[in-house]
């Protein structure tokens, strides 16, 4: 067994008590048969495989690595049991298409059970979690015949995938990528060329491998639009669609790398293997970005699952490790001294890296809300919506997510001193493997350009109306909270690193200003996600829900008394321990209740009265038009989609969620 516990509770927290995903699921079709006890069991049952099967191995795989040999890679000990136990269970085919032998469930579950599986073992969860990404860009862009032979394998998790760009002299710069694929009489094209950096691109765990390939056509133009996508599978299926002979596909060597040995990141050679078109000549950029951008979320859910085991190491070492005296008076009377969680320091570090952890999954599950919305509404105007709100807010998620992430992971160490360098402990592999998220698919600058160049710019900021108009709408509501101002004076900077008419900055910036203006977005979002999905009154949303106002008041009550001691050993019982589903450990009473976590960590001290009814003026004019808000005044508004409805109205009964799909952005628009 391993020490890392599933926060079961935590997670049901926010997608059902604050994000609400059962009043989704009412809204969309197919999703009737989803109900508290469904959800429940697949919590239950997935805890129950992370705990006892793959964070065991966590430790193991990263010491023992990935071996090359001729004939193939070998993955540590256990990591293919571990896969032969996950297929067993089903969680492969869990959102798969039922026509291919999927179980046709949300997709949104897929983010639930990215983060406690990545946290529990970042490296192993990687070959399955390509694999979803290789199926979900099949699926988009392949033909019906060649859907007919890789989705039953894929979706069953038989036969995994890798996403393949990256060549030797062509990093980012996809536009300079050398692999060719050249026409061949049957259909099929010849591929050739060497790709490097490719995660999960060989291993011992399934019978077989698709590579997702960018490669050139004999007449293609320059640059990236003369791209086209491929699958390459290393075993060409045969007649019954099973795994046949050996394709011209091979592993040059593995890298060496700083952290997450456990996946094979390996040098892929392709000599005259045959390949089968996804999509458009020329056009294998477009298709590649649905890989990608899933790639992108599923990066930032590692960003959350460093933030977590960091959280549940130094709780539990700060708990146990004995030294001084706290400043206040002796808290452990009877021994030599107090435990270290006393400490005002080690309080600061363990509530920040608890902040980073709470609200990055906030963004997470946030996220996930629109991927319902964007594949399962029937309104086409309340697909694209979700689709647009995707596009702006997984470069936003990205990025923010792996930074914090990162940094969670360097204040893990500090909280054990000396120990936390200590390989041991398992927090110096927790910061190893944290650094690369910040580089993975597309490093953070990249995600920059993204947002504002591709994103903001590129449709005349389209695509950022419909959330500005969120965030407008909420902040007239929430008059005198306190951090509502931080929510709008973020918002309204964020404009300057982007190049607009903000009075701040009225010239474009092409260099530097993109990433500071990205990360001024991202933390007016968290902001505004962390006040908008809690509805007005002192209880936090679990006022509503009865006995569940304690769990939830000790999380989401901005501008209440300073929780300096909710980490004390006296209150050891109230805080909620790491894996907090174990009964009544995560229960914390209203006697208890304190300042969200967020508050003290992301929002400023609560400002003045007079300070506050100037900035609830200033709301006011971003209520009217949100454009404002972010330094934006020539945006056009955009047509075609529904307005928000406070939660409150829907629990009053005055919104029915059933009467149409139409009701869907309204339900489930925060605040």
């Amino acid at each position: 067994m391993s020490d890392y516990k599933v926060p079961v509770r935590d997670m049901q927290f926010v997608r059902e008590e604050v994000l609400d995903f059962p009043a989704l699921w009412q809204c969309l079709p197919g999703c009737e048969e989803m109900n508290a006890e469904l959800v429940t069991a697949i919590y239950a049952a997935v805890a129950k495989l992370c705990e006892e099967e793959i964070a065991p191995l966590w430790r193991s795989g990263d010491e023992e690595g990935c071996t090359w040999s001729p004939e193939g890679v070998r993955t540590p000990a256990g990591f293919k049991e571990a896969y032969a136990r996950y297929m067993e269970g089903g969680w492969p085919a869990l959102t798969g298409p039922v026509e291919y032998g999927g179980q046709g469930l949300p997709p949104s579950l897929e983010s639930v059970l990215n983060e406690f599986v990545g946290s529990a073992n970042w490296g192993w969860s990687m070959y399955p979690f390509l694999a979803k990404g290789g199926r979900l860009t099949i699926t988009a862009h392949a033909s019906d015949e060649l859907k007919k032979i890789y989705l039953p394998k894929t979706v069953s998790g038989e036969w995994t995938a890798t996403m393949c760009l990256t060549e030797a002299h062509a990093g980012t710069d996809l536009g300079l990528l050398r692999t060719r694929a050249d026409p061949q009489a049957d259909g099929s094209y010849s591929i050739n060329g060497t790709k490097i950096f490719i995660s999960s691109g060989e291993h011992d765990m399934a019978e077989n491998i698709v590579h997702i390939v960018l490669a050139r056509l004999p007449d293609a133009p320059p640059g990236t639009k003369g791209i086209s996508l491929f699958a390459v599978p290393k075993r060409l299926p045969d007649a019954a669609g099973n795994a046949g002979a050996a394709n011209g596909v091979s592993c040059g060597s593995l890298e060496h790398k700083m952290g997450i040995h456990g996946n094979a990141t390996a040098v892929i050679n392709f000599d005259n293997a045959r390949g089968f078109l996804l999509g458009e000549p020329n056009r294998g950029l477009n298709a590649m970005f649905t890989f990608m951008n899933i790639a992108r979320i599923g990066t930032a859910v590692q960003g959350v699952a460093h933030s977590e085991r960091a959280l549940q190491g130094a709780v539990r070492y700060a708990r146990d490790r004995l030294q001084m005296r706290s400043l206040s008076g002796p808290k452990n009377p009877a021994g030599a001294a107090d435990p270290i969680i006393v400490h005002p320091d080690v309080r600061r570090m363990l509530l920040t890296i608890k902040a980073f952890a709470e609200g990055t999954r906030l963004l997470i599950q946030y996220l996930a809300r629109e991927v319902d919305i964007a594949y399962l509404a029937e309104d086409v105007t309340e697909r694209q919506g979700g689709e647009d709100m995707l596009a702006l807010l997984t470069p936003i998620a990205k990025a923010f997510c792996t930074e914090l992430g990162f940094e969670a992971a360097s204040l893990g160490i500090q909280v054990l001193g000396g120990h936390g360098y200590i390989r041991e402990w398992g927090m110096e592999q927790n910061l190893r493997d944290a650094r690369i998220a910040m580089i993975y698919e597309g490093t953070n600058g990249i995600q920059a350009i993204d947002l504002l160049g591709r994103k903001v710019l590129a449709s005349q900021g389209a695509v950022l109306v419909p959330h500005l108009q969120r965030m407008g709408a909420f902040l007239p509501r929430r008059r005198g909270r306190s951090g509502v101002a931080a929510v709008r004076a973020t918002a309204g900077r964020a404009g300057g690193g982007m190049g607009t008419d903000h009075p701040r900055d009225r010239r474009p910036h092409p260099e530097g200003s993109g990433r500071d203006g990205c990360r001024r977005v991202r933390l007016s979002d968290v902001r505004w996600l962390c006040h908008a999905c809690v509805p007005v009154g002192a209880g936090g949303a679990g006022s509503q829900r009865g006995s569940r106002r304690g769990y939830c008041g000790s999380r989401f009550l901005p501008g209440q008394a300073a929780n300096r001691d909710v980490l004390l050993p006296e209150n050891f019982a109230a805080y909620p321990h790491p894996g907090g589903h174990h009964g009544d450990g995560c229960r914390v009473t209203d006697d208890d209740e304190r300042a969200s976590f967020f508050a003290r960590m992301i929002f400023p001290a609560p400002r003045s009265p007079a300070a506050e009814l100037h900035d609830d003026r200033e709301a006011q004019v971003v209520g009217r038009g949100s454009r404002a808000g972010a330094g934006i005044s020539q945006l056009p508004d955009s047509p075609g989609r529904a307005s928000t409805v406070p939660s409150a109205a829907i629990a009053a009964g005055a919104v029915d969620r059933r009467q149409s799909s139409s009701a869907v952005l309204r339900c489930c628009s925060p605040g």
